[in-house]
């Protein structure tokens, strides 16, 4: 009653185009059932992707309780069952071929390493499958690491040696803008024309230490090229699906899910609305070209390009991706290469206020599992896409590391 009363209010008062923006902007609850909830709480969740440590260095919050802000924190986490989440290790581009960009990862590895220490019966880093495993059955959430962007690496391989032995087990090659190791999908600019000569050879010493390539964020042709050099599966750690946004390079088209699932590697599926409808991507575009023209016209110092962000949002309300939206990313990959090769990888915190209706935060992993079952995904494959199919090709990775 209280949804047709808005409706007919808002058909009355505004007419068509204000009825649209609420049908887009309302949540429709997902009716979440015993069955998901236990799913949830009784099964690892490897989500591969969520933005807390950059998060805490702009703002220290204390995650080991509940916080106001951000999408994470330990009572969430343990309402959604998420308990194998892969804290991101961002560096952002602008610091790539600095010193800066070393230390600040070196940074928020201690962040993570405090949060156990504040709460060692909450949270623990974990370097392994084992670890994650052994942890779950002492109820704990196991903190493993990904870096997104090779930028700390700095040329070196002893750097590569360093960040493993802190716990990084995935390397994002690049991110928004072309490095030293890799192209990157969002930079015009491809200087490599895919890998640079270190990134190949970085590629191989990652095989040998056992640390995941994770061709997120990359050109095509890296991706082609690290696909053809590596040892072992790769990861795309938060990405989705070009079929569901044309053009946009930043996720994979249907031949490299193809290429994926060959390689025997996992694409964790991005929850950012951005990510995951045409119509979101769209906007998000405009979004950027308007930014621009105000940098352009004003200045990055200018109150104009300060208040850019807030004000497009204002007039144009950004259209919100849904549950089934996300669900339909999974089971085109499930259609095309099979329900081994595709996981979790949210991007918590990393995508803004951008996140579809009912996976809002890290509570919410208990409506994805209702989704799958509301559309005939058995248990065993659910888990396969909760934890079994990340963990399988990081196995692999350990195991090859081990012989080599």
């Amino acid at each position: 009653m209280e949804l047709k009363n808005k409706i007919t209010q808002t058909l009355t008062l505004t007419g068509i185009a204000l009825f649209t923006s609420l049908l887009t902007s309302y949540s429709y609850a997902i009716e979440v059932s015993d069955k998901a909830h236990k799913l949830a709480q009784e099964n690892i969740i490897v989500d591969t992707h969520i933005d807390v440590p950059y998060r805490l260095n702009d703002k220290w919050e204390d995650v080991t309780k509940a916080t106001q802000g951000g999408d994470f924190d330990y009572t969430r986490a343990k309402k959604g069952g998420l308990n194998a989440p892969f804290m991101s290790i961002y560096i952002p581009a602008t610091l790539d071929n600095s010193p800066q960009s070393t230390a600040l990862a070196d940074k928020l590895i201690d962040y993570m390493e405090a949060i156990v220490g504040r709460a060692p019966n909450k949270f623990a880093i974990a370097k392994s499958v084992d670890d994650v495993k052994q942890q779950f059955k002492k109820g704990l959430i196991s903190l493993p690491l990904g870096m997104e962007n090779g930028s700390p690496i700095q040329g070196d391989l002893a750097n590569l040696k360093h960040f493993y032995d802190r716990g990084i087990r995935y390397i994002t090659l690049a991110h928004s803008q072309s490095n030293h190791i890799s192209d990157s999908s969002y930079d015009l600019r491809r200087q490599w024309k895919g890998l640079s000569p270190f990134g190949k050879d970085l590629i191989k010493e990652m095989n040998n230490l056992g640390i995941m390539v994770d061709i997120s964020h990359v050109s095509d042709a890296a991706f082609y090229q690290a696909i053809k050099l590596t040892k072992t599966p790769v990861i795309a750690s938060h990405s989705s699906l070009r079929q569901f946004t044309p053009g946009f390079e930043r996720n994979m088209d249907n031949k490299m899910i193809k290429a994926l699932g060959k390689n025997g590697g996992v694409i964790q599926i991005n929850f950012g609305s951005t990510f995951v409808t045409k119509r979101a991507n769209a906007w998000s575009k405009k979004r950027s070209a308007e930014q621009k023209a105000v940098e352009e016209k004003f200045g990055k110092d200018s109150e104009q390009y300060k208040n850019f962000r807030k004000s497009f949002a204002e007039k144009n309300p950004l259209p919100f991706a849904s549950l089934d939206s996300v669900l339909d990313h999974i089971d085109h990959v499930v259609k095309l290469i099979g329900i081994d090769h595709v996981g979790i990888g949210s991007d918590y915190d990393g995508v803004g206020d951008s996140l579809p209706t009912d996976l809002k935060d890290v509570s919410t992993y208990p409506n994805l599992i209702q989704g799958l079952l509301n559309r005939g995904y058995s248990d065993q494959d659910i888990i396969k896409i909760l934890n079994g199919n990340l963990l399988r090709v990081w196995q692999i990775n350990e195991d090859y590391a081990a012989k080599h």
